[in-house]
Parts: structure tokens; C-alpha cells; sequence
């Protein structure tokens, strides 16, 4: 039996931030990275915030958030004795606050709700409407996932506006990590017809979209959509999780520090080939489904082998157009680095939370192989 449910209320449209407006009478902290405070891009929050609410910023916040800024940030969220929380920026900022939250309210005994607000700036983590969050012990090099219902936000907040700014490398890689979501909660072995229809039109907005807002950045129609296909795809795989591809990618990134939308991209027509397994079986659900999805943009899709080539092709071909590396060799990293982690990290995407809901299981030798494969 399935459990559906959704608990996070979803804000969007134009002049979605005006809603904030609305909010009086709360202690907030305010979670976010130190270039919304630097640029004054935080002010397009504050400003929206009425005097009759008291606000603390906390902007101590790196990518892959390490463990002892959760801690600090969590010390601060108990003594400024916050009502609500609001997390601005990317995945970074929103999964550091989600952990300050959950902790902050069992270290410190806190009872009292606390509202919790999303409000992304990159369009692709879909961290908004996940119980997901990764934190970062920086001295092992180990990603560590947190996963529950209770890091939930009450609401997330998307509008364009706040992601027109941000730049082409982060657009590309924010926006591959959103199809590497769709494509890997559509073959999870968790996979339902609710989770399929969140992975299917968010995937089809990406390939519709994601070049657009790469050429264009002030293209708000185009940034709006992908904004939305970030939140289907997190709503996808939170009904489903996730799959080898992050599994990689979370072990990879701890390692050698490569973004993560990057790293997805890297590892993606590795994983696919992989998952479909055609050598052995033609007809296996993963086959099935690459190649409907192929089907759903247009691509040649007669059977699974010549979907799963048309799908695999056209994603090397976006790849490209976005001016991302195609291997982990492009991409720069040294082959005598590469050779001193793999099997650390060989062993690291095996245990990691979201490789369980691979179609596939894996052994080590199969992940040295797709990590050989996309050395380049």
C-alpha cells in the first residue's frame, strides 16, 4: 500500500514574494548564503516583511553544508527563540535551514511550532518540497542524507523573479540536476502513477525550457517553468527517491568537490545504459520507461533500444549546448586523483540512501565500471 501526501503549500505565479506580506507578529530567521546579503538580493525578502515582525539573518551558510554550521546555526535559531524560519538561495541554504530546524527543536526541547518557508533561488534542487536533506562531515569527506517528514516546509515560495539573476554554469548545472531527478524517481523501483506524472511533465519542461533560460536568463516565462519543474521533479522523488546516479554523485562530490548538477550530468548516459540493461533483457521496466520518455519529447522511440539511443543521444547533445563537461577527464580532474578515490567512493554510493531505489542493484564492480566509463 502507498501513502500519498503532500504537506507543503505551494506559492507560485507573479508577484508570489508579495504573499510574505501577509505575515505579522513572528521572530524570523532568515536562513541564506552571504551573496544574497552581500548583493542586497535578501532585501527583496526583508522588504516584503512588515515592522511588526522581528528578523534575524544568518548567512554563515557554504555549499554542501558541513556539520558545525548547522550547529551554530541552530545555537542562533534557539536564542533569537524563532516562530517561523525562512530559507532563501539554493539547495544549500534550504537543506542547512531543514537541519537547523529539526535540531534545534530536539537539542533544545522546543515544542512550539516553528512555520517553515522555502524559498528557492536556483532552480533545481527541488529541496522545497522534500523531507531530504544532505549535510557535509567536511574532515571524512562523507555526505550524510537526513531524511524525514519532519524537515517538510510548511510552504514553498517560487517566483522567477528571484532566479532571473543567476548565471549561465548555474542555470546549466541547477537545471541538469533536475532532469537527473525526473529520470531517476521514474525508474525507481518506489515509482507510482502519482510520482510518474510529477517526473513526466517536469522532464518535459526541462528539455522545452532549460535552453532558453541557458541563452536568455531574463526569459521569466522559461525561468518560471523550470522553477516549476524543480519542485515536480523534488515532488517526484520524494514520493519515490532516487536512485545510483546520486548515489555516485553524493560519494563523487565529497570527494572532488565538483557542483553537483555537474556531477549528475557527468554520470547520467552512464547510468542509463546501465539501468536498461538491454544486453540482458529488452523488455525490462526501466527499458520501458527511458523510452517512453523519449516518446514524450519528440525523440525516435520504434523499441527500447533505439528509444533508450535517442534519449541517451539527445541528453549528450543538451550536454553540450550548455557548455558542460562530458567526462570527469574534461571536466579536469586528474587521473591520479580520479584512481585514489573511486573505490572509496565505489563503496560510499553503495551505502548511500538513495542507490536502494536503483531498478538495479548494484555491486562495486559495476560502479567502477560506470565511473571508469565516464573518466573520458
Amino acid at each position: 500500500m502507498n501513502k500519498i501526501r503532500f504537506k507543503t503549500e505551494i506559492w507560485s505565479g507573479d508577484n508570489a514574494l508579495n504573499a510574505l506580506e501577509t505575515i505579522n507578529q513572528q521572530h524570523i530567521f532568515i536562513v541564506t548564503d552571504p551573496f544574497m546579503v552581500e548583493s542586497g538580493k535578501i532585501e527583496s525578502i526583508t522588504a516584503k516583511l512588515t515592522d511588526q515582525n522581528e528578523l534575524k539573518i544568518f548567512s554563515d551558510i557554504v555549499p554542501d553544508p558541513p556539520i558545525n554550521k548547522i550547529i551554530s546555526g541552530m545555537t542562533a535559531l534557539n536564542e533569537f527563540n524563532a516562530t517561523m524560519v525562512i530559507a532563501v538561495g539554493g539547495g544549500s541554504a534550504i537543506d542547512a535551514a531543514k537541519a537547523m530546524k529539526f535540531f534545534a527543536q530536539r537539542v533544545f526541547k522546543k515544542q512550539e511550532t516553528i512555520t517553515f518557508i522555502a524559498v528557492p533561488t536556483t532552480s533545481g534542487t527541488g529541496s522545497e518540497v522534500t523531507n531530504f536533506s544532505v549535510l557535509t562531515d567536511a574532515e571524512a569527506g562523507v555526505k550524510y542524507p537526513l531524511v524525514t517528514d519532519d524537515i517538510l516546509p510548511q510552504v514553498a515560495l517560487l517566483d522567477a523573479n528571484l532566479v532571473k539573476t543567476a548565471p549561465q554554469n548555474i542555470t546549466a548545472d541547477t537545471g541538469m540536476d533536475v532532469l537527473t531527478h525526473c529520470l531517476e524517481a521514474y525508474v525507481s523501483i518506489n515509482a507510482t502513477d502519482f510520482s510518474d506524472s510529477f517526473a513526466e511533465k517536469a522532464f518535459q519542461l526541462v528539455f522545452e525550457n532549460i535552453e532558453k533560460v541557458s541563452r536568455n536568463g531574463d526569459d521569466l516565462s522559461a525561468r518560471q517553468k523550470m522553477h516549476h519543474a524543480s519542485c515536480l521533479a523534488g515532488m517526484a522523488f520524494n514520493l519515490a527517491n532516487l536512485g545510483l546516479n546520486h548515489g555516485i554523485a553524493h560519494a563523487a562530490g565529497a570527494k572532488f568537490h565538483i557542483p553537483h548538477g555537474r556531477l549528475n550530468t557527468i554520470l547520467l548516459p552512464q547510468i542509463i545504459k546501465y539501468n536498461a540493461n538491454l544486453e540482458n533483457d529488452l523488455n525490462s521496466t526501466a527499458a520501458q520507461k527511458y523510452s517512453h520518455l523519449a516518446k514524450l519529447i519528440g525523440l525516435s522511440a520504434s523499441n527500447p533500444r533505439i528509444g533508450i539511443r535517442s534519449l541517451t543521444n539527445a541528453i549528450c547533445q543538451l550536454r553540450k549546448k550548455l557548455n558542460m563537461p562530458d567526462s570527469f577527464h574534461n571536466y579536469g580532474l586528474t587521473k591520479e586523483t580520479f584512481n585514489h578515490y573511486k573505490n572509496d567512493i565505489a563503496q560510499a554510493a553503495l551505502r548511500d540512501g538513495t542507490t536502494k531505489s536503483n531498478p538495479r542493484k548494484p555491486n562495486k564492480e559495476d560502479v567502477l565500471s560506470i565511473l571508469d566509463a565516464s573518466f573520458g
